[in-house]
């Protein structure tokens, strides 16, 4: 038992620890959450904590510009970097001369598939998940998503995503900037839920005793690198991580496990000198977002006084004045004719609705949503054109999209693999790769890795073009012969994502060119006979004039 306290007193002190490191962030969040992702409002502290479900939070959203820039904001970010209809990644092994092998390569694509399916499996729900941690990156700067076994109770084998909510998850960083573990806190479970994720035995008294079905207990998870970590053993301590959870009714210990991966891939969009935390686009113009607000207001006021002027008339003038259309409303002119009602000028509409549309303009640059005015712009242009200058353009606009790559992609397939060789779903291992303990890098085939790539090819074809023009106006084949071709192909391939599958094998290659040459051989041969008939010929007959000369 003093083992379980001393975890529960050292967790339950490293929580607060992190709670207190971003109390500023928190007020931000809250800020971005009312005016651009109102769902979130009210739940970064578990101190103030207030939500009901279905509650209405959109009371302070007046202008939807930056709700809708940040919606289309995740639909640019899954596009260009997990794009559903694509492989958007791959893998290859860590050490060069492996990689040539093709049963290695061969390998790799087989496990890229098997994850791809699991991926979007319907049970797995990642597509969904996904997409409200691009959203959360978009409007807090940070997205966080948990990769953990499938269980239900069917006992299906997969994997299961969950997008986190950022007020739950509290992150921490070692001495080289990387997350290496968070805390959970504050997550709320009804009893059946809590019984089947600990089981009743390991629950407090309380709770196992508690008749109120509805009624949300609070719990408190600490993941964090093992101290007394001993791959030899045969328990949890064998993985790099430990898992602690803790019930807050009860202060008690209630599951200590581990994982050998960090089950979550945290995102952060843009990060700040000694911030663990990231900054979003919504963080980073909220005062153009809290400015259009704030004009919207002012431009609705106008244009409802536009619309139902107010009114000025004389102390002796009309009582009851009737807005009835057609209506006679007597005394409101006098005898020369001047009418004795006038209406409150309401300012200059279009003055605010300009200053509105600068603001918007500011959001959606923010936002990316640029991009998507090339379709609009160009309304016959093909899908393919506008795929391309929407690469092209989210390059130059937004750089920092590339860093989820490396952050968030890279330890969520880290976390897929671990799981999916966990549950004995990848296919057997070559024999060279299990000497070389299975190391691999994960290759990403998105279309944003893809145009990072593209300037290569685009330059050989140019390259190409130019000496071919040569070529032809000289009849001189020799500077194509600086070029590997075999190499090039294979790397033109790569970069444009070709399955090693439907590449031919190096006997094949082999033998296709043997076969090739054996037939250009006899070609020639035909095409010689009729020279070498009459060489034998001339040969002949000269013969048969010696001898008769002779």
């Amino acid at each position: 038992m003093a083992h379980e306290d001393d975890i529960v007193a050292e967790s339950l002190k490293e929580f607060a620890t992190l709670q207190a490191g971003r109390t500023l962030f928190n007020s931000h969040w809250e800020e971005a959450a009312e005016l651009v992702l109102p769902q979130y409002k009210n739940t970064f502290s578990p101190n103030s904590y207030n939500t009901t479900p279905g509650e209405k939070k959109t009371e302070r959203q007046v202008d939807s510009t930056a709700s809708i820039s940040n919606s289309r904001f995740a639909a640019i970010c899954d596009s260009l970097l997990t794009p559903r209809n694509m492989q958007w990644h791959g893998l290859e092994a860590d050490n060069a001369d492996l990689q040539k092998l093709r049963e290695v390569k061969m390998y790799y694509e087989a496990v890229t598939r098997v994850t791809f399916k699991q991926r979007y499996k319907p049970s797995s729900n990642f597509a969904g998940q996904n997409i409200n941690t691009y959203q959360m990156l978009g409007c807090f700067g940070n997205g966080i998503i948990h990769i953990d076994q499938l269980k239900n109770a069917v006992g299906s084998v997969g994997l299961r995503y969950k997008s986190l909510p950022l007020g739950e998850v509290h992150l921490r960083e070692n001495f080289q900037g990387q997350v290496d573990g968070y805390c959970r806190g504050i997550f709320r479970l009804n009893k059946a839920q809590a019984v089947a994720q600990f089981g009743e035995e390991n629950l407090p008294k309380d709770i196992v005793e508690c008749s109120d079905a509805a009624r949300l207990f609070e719990f408190l998870q600490r993941v964090c690198p093992r101290t007394d970590y001993d791959p030899q053993r045969r328990d949890s301590k064998s993985m790099p991580f430990a898992s602690y959870y803790i019930s807050l009714l009860g202060k008690k210990l209630v599951r200590e496990s581990g994982y050998n991966t960090l089950p979550i891939a945290p995102s952060r969009y843009d990060q700040g000198p000694n911030e663990i935390y990231g900054r979003g686009p919504a963080m980073i113009v909220l005062g153009a977002i809290k400015s259009i607000n704030a004009e919207k207001r002012d431009f609705l006021t106008q244009g409802h006084r536009a619309a139902v002027p107010i009114f000025l008339t004389g102390d002796d003038g009309l009582v009851d004045f009737s807005w009835r259309p057609g209506a006679m409303n007597k005394g409101g002119m006098s005898s020369e004719g001047k009418p004795l009602v006038g209406t409150l000028p309401t300012g200059n509409i279009q003055t605010t609705l300009e200053m509105m549309q600068e603001e918007k303009l500011t959001i959606e640059d923010a936002f990316l949503v640029t991009l998507f005015k090339v379709v609009q712009d160009n309304p016959s242009m093909t899908a393919t054109q506008v795929l391309e200058i929407v690469n092209q353009k989210g390059i130059l606009l937004a750089p920092t999209v590339g860093r989820q790559q490396s952050e968030y992609l890279g330890p969520m397939v880290e976390r897929e693999l671990d799981l999916l060789s966990y549950m004995n779903l990848l296919p057997p291992m070559p024999e060279v790769l299990k000497e070389a303990q299975g190391e691999y890098n994960v290759v990403y085939t998105s279309p944003l890795a893809k145009q990072m790539r593209a300037q290569e090819v685009a330059g050989f074809g140019r390259t190409m073009e130019m000496l071919m023009g040569i070529v032809n106006l000289t009849q001189d084949p020799e500077p194509l012969d600086n070029f590997d071709f075999d190499v090039i192909s294979k790397e033109v391939a790569e970069i444009q994502s070709v399955p090693e599958s439907w590449m031919a094998d190096p006997k094949m290659v082999e033998a296709k060119r043997q076969k090739r040459a054996e037939q250009m051989k006899q070609q020639m041969e035909i095409q010689a006979a009729p020279a070498q008939a009459a060489l034998m010929g001339a040969q002949a007959k000269q013969k048969t004039a010696g001898v008769e000369q002779a």
